[in-house]
């Protein structure tokens, strides 16, 4: 979502007439897009304001240097006493003022900018394409479907930094959608904080507007049984030249049987889900306010395989959660081993400021989330590269993206379940639905034989 965001404001500003710079050194404006779900990535985003007020703007005392996103957003002018020399702050819902708000500064009309207030609409400005930063067009793109979040996890700072769900309507984001075809993109991944809770908010103002009451039979002007999230599912897909959609990152509670049916009736629809488990504790999940139990979540994964044998899932889970015990950290690994994850994010339990567990008793202490994170680590990493290994000898199909970053004459690839696939080829692949053989694995990555490269 960061990357997507800061593509947007990188556009906007080439748009004005700005270019990219090759470095720190040589820019007059340097935004640093910044995160809060982790300490450490504040304390890295700060280090890095440090670093280059210490070099770039040193050498280049008129060079502009700007907080954007969720940590601009929870310190706000803070960031500005704390490093004088940030000439701009903005906050989630600003990412579109950032251009205007340069050019303010560049022609002397203010000094300092603070921006962290709320704007309506904000959730449809984040609309702009870089593709790559040139003329050249990308095979794959991010489209933001909405901006927020109403789960309010006890561990997670992001509805306080994103503010509550706010959608985008269906036809905006379709016409997007389209515009990017139209420029040689062949697959979207739609985003959203929790992206299954698309058009949920909307729907309930709506059937409130209507008359409906709390606890009465709700009355809906949507014709469709499905919910808001797949009927946009649906209406992407019908566009014509897109070839495959994504999506990310969901929440469990969002996976009803219209999602899960979704994956058999849609084609463009890939097979790939991440679906951010947290915990494989009942206990754990509870106290994370999380509002599913472990079995419930078993259930999706079977709901999902039975519409898809072959789908990716992927996760994220936190360890080292307050009060998790040995025991409930034992479930978490005995769910992994049921479940067979093709990846899982791991993250070290990180105090966030005005959060509920931030609070709670029993904060396990630094050594052992370090050793659990070692040991759950080390679980996913063999199941995955037990599953990578069964697909040597497979045929598989690839979106080919462009050269490898690596390896300028390999090029790069991922299968429908998103798989990383390596193969060498040339420019003239790109943007092709291709069949690769996959001869070898490596570290969550495959390699295609290019002998037997099939276009």
């Amino acid at each position: 979502m960061n990357e997507r965001d800061s593509e947007a404001v990188a556009a906007q500003l080439v748009a004005k007439g700005y270019s990219l710079a090759k470095t720190e050194s040589a820019a007059d404006v340097v935004l640093l897009n910044t995160c809060s779900v982790r300490d450490f990535a504040e304390q890295k985003a700060i280090n890095k304001m440090r670093n280059l007020i210490g070099t770039a703007k040193k050498d280049r005392p008129d060079q502009i240097l700007g907080y954007l996103g969720c940590m601009a957003q929870s310190r706000g002018k803070e960031l500005i006493e704390k490093l004088p020399d940030v000439d701009l702050v903005l906050g989630t819902q600003k990412f579109h003022r950032a251009a205007e708000y340069i050019d303010e500064i560049i022609s002397g009309k203010r000094e300092k900018i603070v921006d962290i207030e709320a704007e309506a609409k904000s959730e449809a400005t984040i609309r702009e394409h870089l593709l790559n930063g040139s003329a050249k067009t990308s095979v794959s793109a991010f489209v933001s479907i909405m901006q927020g979040c109403n789960q309010y996890c006890t561990f997670c700072i992001v509805p306080y930094t994103r503010g509550e769900e706010r959608s985008r309507t269906i036809p905006d984001i379709v016409a997007e959608c389209r515009e990017l075809v139209a420029r040689g993109v062949r697959e979207v991944t739609l985003l959203g904080q929790i992206v299954t809770s698309f058009g949920k908010r909307e729907k309930r103002n709506e059937w409130q507007a209507a008359g409906g009451q709390t606890g009465s039979s709700p009355v809906t002007r949507h014709p469709s049984p499905h919910s808001p999230f797949v009927q946009l599912l649906d209406a992407v897909h019908e566009i014509e030249g897109l070839e495959r959609i994504r999506f990310t990152s969901p929440h469990p509670k969002g996976y009803g049987d219209d999602l899960a049916e979704a994956y058999a009736r849609l084609p463009k629809l890939c097979e790939s889900a991440h679906i951010p488990l947290q915990s494989g504790s009942d206990r754990i999940l509870k106290l994370m306010h999380r509002g599913y139990t472990r079995e419930r979540f078993l259930g999706i994964i079977e709901k999902l395989r039975r519409a898809k044998p072959n789908i990716g899932i992927t996760t994220d889970i936190i360890v080292g959660f307050p009060g998790e015990t040995e025991e409930d950290f034992e479930q978490t690994l005995s769910l992994c081993r049921e479940v067979q994850f093709d990846n899982a994010y791991i993250f070290k339990y990180s105090q966030r400021r005005d959060t509920p567990a931030a609070d709670m008793p029993d904060q396990v202490p630094q050594p052992i989330r370090e050793e659990r994170n070692h040991r759950l680590l080390e679980l996913v990493n063999e199941i995955a590269a037990r599953k990578y290994d069964g697909f040597i000898g497979r045929q598989v199909q690839i979106l080919v993206e462009g050269p490898s970053k690596k390896n300028a004459a390999r090029y790069t690839g991922r299968t429908r379940c998103n798989r990383i696939v390596l193969f060498d080829g040339s420019a003239r692949h790109q943007g092709q639905l291709m069949d690769v053989k996959i001869e070898r694995t490596g570290s969550f990555t495959l390699y295609g034989d290019p002998a037997i490269v099939g276009v």
